[in-house]
C-alpha cells in the first residue's frame, strides 16, 4: 500500500461517459471528426449526429436530452441560428455551443445572440471539447 496516493481519474474518464451530445452540422467530414473525438478521446457513447437544424429540434420535440449541442451555423432546411432560437424557446436548457467556419464577428454576435452558450471555429479541437465537457461535467 502506497500511503499519500491519491488514486483518480481523470476528469474526462468518468464524467464524461455519461454524458449525452448532439453533433448538428451538414458536413459528413465534421460529423465525423466531432463524433469520433467524442467517442474516442472522451469515451461518450451517447453521441448522435443531426444533419440539420430540424432534425435536432425534432429529436428535442420527441422526449431527447443531451447535455452538449454542437451546433452548425450554415446548414439547409434550418440553420443554426433558427434551431438555436427554436430550442430555447422550447425550453431546452443543454449548453449550445455554435461551430462555425465564418469569421465574421457580426455573424457570430448573431449567432450567439440566439441563444448560444459559446461560438466556436470549426472543426473543434480536442483542447475545446475538453473544456466543454469539463463545464457541463462541474
Amino acid at each position: 500500500m502506497v500511503v499519500g496516493k491519491v488514486v483518480s481519474s481523470t476528469s474526462h474518464e468518468s464524467a464524461e461517459k455519461r454524458l449525452s451530445v448532439l453533433v448538428v452540422d451538414d458536413d459528413p467530414v465534421i460529423q465525423k471528426i466531432h463524433k469520433m473525438m467524442l467517442t474516442n478521446k472522451f469515451k461518450i457513447s451517447d453521441t448522435q449526429v443531426a444533419e440539420n437544424g430540424k432534425q435536432a429540434v425534432d429529436l428535442h420535440r420527441c422526449g431527447a436530452i443531451f447535455d452538449l449541442i454542437l451546433m452548425d451555423m450554415e446548414m439547409p432546411i434550418m440553420n443554426g441560428v433558427q434551431a438555436t432560437m427554436e430550442l430555447r424557446a422550447m425550453g431546452v436548457e443543454s449548453m449550445i455551443v455554435g461551430v462555425t467556419s465564418h469569421g465574421l464577428d457580426a455573424e457570430k454576435q448573431t449567432f450567439i445572440g440566439a441563444g448560444l452558450d459559446d461560438c466556436f471555429a470549426k472543426p473543434l479541437t480536442i483542447q475545446t471539447i475538453s473544456s466543454l465537457l469539463q463545464l457541463i461535467a462541474d
